[in-house]
């Protein structure tokens, strides 16, 4: 293969770069709008057509998403979590769950090996929590997904831990279709119960065992 002369990046590119590391440094956090277009413009010094492929190249990537009539907002914090959120969203719930029964068992069963006294009192803090908010319907799915979190976070895998926060918005789905079955909820909450008993008495196998019923649980009244 020929090598090729290199050319030099365009100003779209160059702009589009520089809104990428803002993004990925944290510095425009998920869901922060982003500054208007004349602001843009102004801070960098380049045509609002510039402006707009720039920002054009980052929706499509789906790291910004555009509302109408609103701005535009932040939707990943980089590539990889934007590839993840477009495979998730194009995926049926019956997927989704499949994927959510692997990380979640996972999940579950280090956490009971690697949890450290730290972790399992914000896991404690979260079930209480969740236990707490279960007449309202946002702070309820709000935190049971922390729960849930809080045992990711104490399985102690980067990885693990990203791709499990990636799924949030489809968790928040599922947990949000259990509220108007009230049979189902009282046995999810037994379950998560069990599931913070068997991370705190450092039993891997229960723990997976439990994961595993509440995802067929789930499955089975979905």
């Amino acid at each position: 293969m020929e090598l090729q002369k290199p050319v030099r990046s365009s100003l779209a590119k160059q702009v589009s770069s520089q809104l990428e590391s803002l993004i990925e440094s944290g510095q425009w956090p998920v869901g922060t709008k982003i500054p208007a277009e004349p602001e843009l413009v102004e801070q960098l010094g380049v045509s609002r057509n510039t402006i707009r492929e720039a920002v054009q190249a980052l929706i499509h990537a789906g790291m910004l998403e555009a509302r109408q009539g609103d701005g535009t907002y932040v939707r990943a914090s980089n590539h990889f979590e934007a590839s993840v959120l477009r495979r998730l969203r194009g995926s049926s719930i019956a997927d989704t769950l499949e994927a959510r029964y692997c990380l979640e068992r996972e999940c579950a069963r280090l956490a009971a090996i690697r949890r450290t006294p730290a972790d399992l009192e914000r896991i404690r803090a979260c079930l209480d929590k969740r236990n707490e908010k279960t007449e309202h319907l946002d702070a309820f799915v709000r935190a049971d997904v922390e729960f849930h979190m809080s045992i990711a976070s104490a399985a102690h895998n980067d990885l693990l831990y990203e791709l499990y926060l990636y799924m949030n918005e489809h968790l928040r789905y599922a947990i949000s279709s259990t509220l108007g079955n009230l049979e189902l909820l009282n046995e999810l909450t037994t379950l998560h119960n069990e599931l913070y008993n068997t991370i705190r008495d450092r039993d891997p196998v229960a723990a997976e065992k439990v994961a595993s019923d509440m995802i067929n649980l789930l499955s089975s009244r979905s």
